[in-house]
């Protein structure tokens, strides 16, 4: 046999499926590759420059990247085909999901960090104008946006009364009481209702200071000037009763699954034992718990670190920013002073706080239960 054909042919012990490819092939795929990869970060690189004024040329917009970025998938999909013969027909199965977790989550991720370096208000006449870092000194030293970032921190801490309410009342709704299944369905009523729509029934109906049934009552009690949403305490106070209203269904039922999904026998045995209800729940019951009870924190947490709509909606962050989420300050930075750039700064910075901070929690969450159990 030849060198050629020895070449040619597939090594020896792999069978007879084998999908041989040609060196040429594979070398061919690898330059289309390189070279369409090359091409679209070579447009990115000459529009990012031209947009910040370093080169006179460039493209009027952004549009014709979309061009480059479908015309780089094509050339992907046919590389990968020219590399990998059979295994790049499957991946071609998965390349459309690739690139557009690509396109909708990591290239706008990149673009709002090109935005939040520049000095743009729709309001000003001169335009989008690179600054740098500029942007991050100016959030670093504002006193509102720490205050927001203060303010989270305690809307987090209030997810622990809010795991207790909830834990209670899926003990309630899983013991044999009269009207279980009734009870059930009204308190997960509010997880049903929109937080825009809590807002107007609760804050700017019931609690409202004049003629809100609540603030009635109040002064029945002998509160004379019963404001919920003046005084900045008592209006964060309302702010976490609202939000911890809506949202305490949602880890109560979460609760209640894994009650129910419990072993009787570890509870039965524990009883006959003679163990007490409440030596039943600390020593069993609640041990047996902690996985869910963590995941429905940690899911709660997610879903509070995105807090907003409440706070627009009824106080708008007032009074003097006291009740400010991050969300609802960003909120107020793009609509009442039009700063493209900076608020998009303010964003950029909560994410990476985000993202770190729920990594972290995950894997102590995920140790802690480990020791535990």
């Amino acid at each position: 046999m030849s060198e050629q054909a020895q070449a040619a042919a597939p090594p020896s012990g792999l069978g007879a499926s084998f999908d041989f490819i040609p060196e040429r092939r594979r070398r061919s795929g690898r330059l289309l590759v390189a070279a369409a990869s090359l091409g679209l970060a070579g447009a990115i690189v000459f529009q990012f420059l031209h947009a910040t004024g370093r080169i006179p040329y460039g493209f009027s917009n952004w549009q014709p990247l979309i061009y480059v970025y479908i015309a780089w998938g094509v050339a992907l999909g046919a590389g990968q085909v020219l590399m990998r013969g059979e295994d790049g027909h499957r991946a071609l199965f998965v390349l459309p999901a690739v690139l557009f977790t690509l396109a909708l989550v990591v290239f706008p991720t990149l673009f709002g960090f090109y935005i939040a370096m520049s000095d743009w208000n729709l309001s000003s006449l001169t335009g989008q104008k690179f600054n740098g870092l500029d942007n991050f000194w100016q959030a670093l030293a504002d006193p509102f946006y720490r205050n927001a970032l203060a303010n989270m921190v305690l809307y987090v801490l209030a997810v622990l009364v809010e795991y207790v309410v909830a834990f209670a009342l899926a003990l309630l709704l899983n013991a044999q009481i009269r009207a279980r299944k009734f009870f059930r369905v009204v308190f997960l009523l509010p997880l049903m209702l929109s937080p825009v729509a809590v807002s107007w029934m609760v804050g700017k109906s019931l609690m409202e200071n004049r003629y809100g049934p609540i603030a009635s009552f109040a002064r029945w009690l002998g509160w004379d000037n019963p404001a919920f949403f003046t005084s900045p305490w008592i209006a964060k106070l309302s702010i976490m009763a609202m939000d911890a209203w809506t949202f305490i269904p949602f880890m109560m039922i979460m609760l209640l699954a894994g009650l129910q999904a419990m072993p009787r026998d570890v509870v039965e045995a524990a009883k006959v034992d003679g163990a007490t209800p409440w030596q039943g729940f600390w020593q069993v019951t609640f041990p047996l718990m902690l996985p869910v009870s963590v995941t429905a924190i940690v899911l709660r947490i997610i879903f509070k670190l995105k807090l907003a709509d409440i706070i627009i909606t009824v106080t708008l962050g007032g009074p003097g920013g006291a009740t400010d989420s991050v969300s609802s300050f960003i909120y107020r930075e793009y609509r009442d002073r039009s700063n493209v750039g900076y608020g998009t700064m303010l964003a950029m910075i909560y994410l990476v706080l985000i993202v770190v901070f729920v990594t972290l929690l995950l894997k102590l969450a995920k140790r802690f239960v480990r020791s535990v159990t």
